[in-house]
């Protein structure tokens, strides 16, 4: 890809500043903590916040009732129930399912594959592990921990994120307490949530070689190794935060390498994918894996570039795969067959990133996602130019927005549509629908809403992302053709949905959005938005929430 401003050029700055402090200060911190009760979830729930939609050719224009309740001043009507994509439905439905039945038991529209099946294939998926973000960071009550107290609120950490509105706009999902080793049991949990989803591993970024994070990093290992020894560690320096001479690099590798969960190769090398590799420069880290050679070490080195294009050359000899961070918006994956082709052309496998969106309030940016559109597009993009691997970026990046993984705001949806897509560039099949499901993302405000909490640095678009939109997308997974019936605030519609995956956009109102599949007169699935759309938001979130009829809400 050719040089431009996007994600791969912003990568963690606000991780850099507050990674090293936010371990020390928990050691404080949790003695503060039983006299913050202001901080509630109470709190959390009030907070305004984001969906994806999806984007697609439009098609014919749905049914809509007239408004009930005002339309937005300022914006131009559109017709609801503008088709924006549909795939066929895939496979063979089950016998119930084609007669219309599909409500057999399950979150997901499909039956997952065994863990065995989806092992058996070449192609891998990881997901990016971000230490500074487990489900908890002081085994506190959820309602006043310190994600509640000092991410997700204007005066957390005493008052540094107040011009930003707070560090966070969304937390995993909350857990309780624990007796015992908390932190590993907590890394454990994380390990069989991935595993259930069809993830083969968590891609780990190594942000330091000492401290809070490092103890995490070896915690994890751990973790996966006692939950799965199958389930792998891809060793990951972040070179845009070790600063640290080759030899000391070498020895922290040699050391975490000594565990069998980290991943190796069949043929025993051991994968080493630097995030930012050209911070160095390929004769750096030739002496590198010569170190580890020495120690005998063979590394099947994959360099994670934030600039694909310009480094891939001058890597290749030493290099066994290459990957990119990626980016964030669908008007920006253009470029996708073309690393892939040069990777290839270079024999060398690709790694393809796949994304769901990316606002960060402490940098005043962030990328419009168009719903689940730039989710979809990275995992048809990742199948249909033949990637070798597959990262999510991020499991748990909070600071970025761009976690896969099950969180407050979120549930397990973005989780949940990966699985139907990994199956897919797993197993070169389509999943089987047995079960109506429905998917709702939307933002809680408006895109050019302005918050009146005193915020002062307010978000602005990403250069080069898609143009921001206002809609709430109906995303739904049918054995069977049906009817859509939505409310959107007050706002009644309803439009015939055919079997398979289909999208449909419609304008976003203030208040709650409802969608449900009406067959034969009986509804095979509903569900209901835990958060409204707002029209005075405490503060700006422009990240999309979601919404799936397969699980109860996360709010």
């Amino acid at each position: 890809m050719s040089e431009t401003p996007g994600p791969r050029r912003h990568r963690r700055s606000t991780a850099r500043r507050f990674g090293g402090r936010l371990w020390g200060g928990l050691l404080l911190g949790c003695v503060a903590l039983a006299l913050l009760a202001a901080g509630s979830m109470a709190a959390l729930n009030q907070r305004s916040g984001t969906t994806a939609s999806a984007g697609g050719t439009p098609g014919a224009v749905g049914t809509s009732a007239a408004p009930a309740s005002p339309t937005r001043a300022g914006r131009t009507p559109r017709p609801t129930g503008r088709p924006i994509l549909h795939r066929p439905s895939p496979g063979t439905s089950s016998p119930s399912a084609a007669q219309g039945g599909g409500s057999s038991a399950g979150p997901l529209p499909f039956d997952l594959p065994s863990t065995a099946v989806l092992r058996s294939s070449s192609h891998l998926v990881f997901a990016h592990y971000f230490t500074p973000y487990p489900l908890s960071l002081d085994n506190q009550p959820p309602s006043t921990d310190y994600y509640a107290n000092d991410y997700l609120t204007p005066q957390g950490e005493g008052g540094i994120h107040d011009s930003y509105g707070g560090l966070l706009r969304d937390r995993p999902l909350p857990v309780p307490p624990q007796s015992g080793n908390w932190r590993l049991s907590d890394l454990e949990q994380e390990v069989r949530t991935a595993r259930a989803a069809g993830i083969d591993g968590f891609t780990t970024d190594i942000l330091s070689l000492s401290g809070q994070n490092w103890s995490q990093l070896n915690l994890l290992i751990q973790a996966a190794h006692a939950v799965d020894p199958g389930f792998k560690i891809v060793l990951m320096p972040d070179m845009s935060s070790l600063h640290t001479s080759q030899a000391t690099l070498a020895a922290a590798i040699a050391q975490l390498a000594a565990s069998p969960s980290v991943y190796r190769l069949g043929d025993g090398r051991l994968v080493l994918s630097p995030f930012e590799a050209e911070a160095q420069t390929p004769a750096w880290w030739s002496t590198v894996l010569a170190d580890l050679g020495q120690r005998g070490i063979r590394v099947a080195l994959v360099p994670l570039f934030l600039n694909f294009q310009s480094n891939a050359r001058a890597f290749a000899s030493i290099s066994y795969g290459f990957s990119d961070w990626g980016v964030r918006s669908p008007s920006e994956q253009s470029g996708i067959a073309a690393d892939v082709e040069l990777a290839h052309s270079l024999g060398k496998l690709w790694m393809q990133p796949v994304s769901v969106q990316d606002e960060r309030p402490d940098q005043g940016i962030y990328d419009e996602a168009d719903n689940t559109e730039n989710l979809r597009d990275g995992w048809d993009q990742a199948i249909d130019d033949g990637a070798d691997w597959v990262q999510l970026t991020t499991w748990n990046d909070y600071s970025e927005s761009t976690q896969f993984a099950p969180s407050l705001h979120n549930g397990y949806v973005y989780l949940d549509l990966s699985s139907y897509y990994l199956t897919r560039f797993k197993t070169g099949r389509w999943p089987a629908i047995v079960r109506d499901t429905v998917y709702v993302t939307n933002r809680v405000q408006f895109a050019d809403a302005t918050p009146g909490d005193g915020q002062t640095l307010l978000m602005r678009p990403r250069p080069g992302t898609a143009t921001p939109r206002d809609d709430v997308e109906v995303l739904t997974f049918l054995t069977a053709p049906a009817t859509v019936d939505t409310v959107t605030g007050s706002v009644r519609g309803g439009y015939h949905a055919d079997a398979g995956v289909q999208a449909r956009l419609l304008p976003l109102q203030y208040g709650y959005n409802t969608a449900a599949v009406v067959r034969g007169g009986r509804t095979t699935a509903k569900v209901s938005s835990a958060y409204p759309v707002v029209a005075d938001p405490q503060v700006q979130d422009l990240q999309y929430y979601a919404v799936s009829s397969g699980r109860t809400p996360a709010g």
